[in-house]
């Protein structure tokens, strides 16, 4: 009996059969990289030998960077969900998301600045930026997913 049982192939799940709920760990790992990534950007900052107006600089990008991604990937969420959302602004956000970079890569690049502490900016506003839109998804995603079970619930 055991031997037909471990025999027996599973059937592999339908798509229908998945409520693509972001598992808690790719939620806790979404949000510890985007604190990481913000945290150490910001400590990098704060011990930089810059003047004042640099690190404002530098934090502003960060700022408007993290706003822009999350901005691009609310514009094309809503679309895929068949809610309106103009061409303008969703133009906007992904111009104001490719400004962040440019104008971060040409800071680093005229920064007085070492290259080690130029590819640290860059790769903590990288990875900053990635967390954001893996954050906003997976934010979206739950609220969906409990926003569908809440009506079956009701129904």
């Amino acid at each position: 009996m055991e031997n037909a049982m471990l025999n027996e192939k599973k059937e592999p799940k339908k798509v229908e059969d998945f409520d693509f709920r972001p598992t808690d760990a790719f939620v806790s790992a979404s949000w510890i990289a985007l604190l990481i990534g913000m945290v150490s950007y910001c400590v990098g900052l704060w011990n930089a030998d810059m003047w004042l107006n640099e690190k404002g600089y530098y934090f502003t990008i960060l700022l408007f960077g993290l706003f822009s991604v999350v901005s691009v990937q609310k514009s094309v969420r809503d679309r895929q969900e068949g809610i309106q959302v103009t061409d303008m602004y969703y133009g906007i956000s992904w111009f104001t998301t490719l400004a962040s970079i440019v104008l971060l890569i040409i800071g680093l690049w005229n920064a007085d600045i070492d290259l080690s502490e130029k590819g640290f900016y860059g790769m903590s506003f990288t990875l900053s930026l990635f967390a954001a839109v893996a954050v906003q998804k997976n934010t979206r995603d739950i609220k969906l997913i409990n926003s569908r079970e809440e009506k079956q619930t009701y129904q």
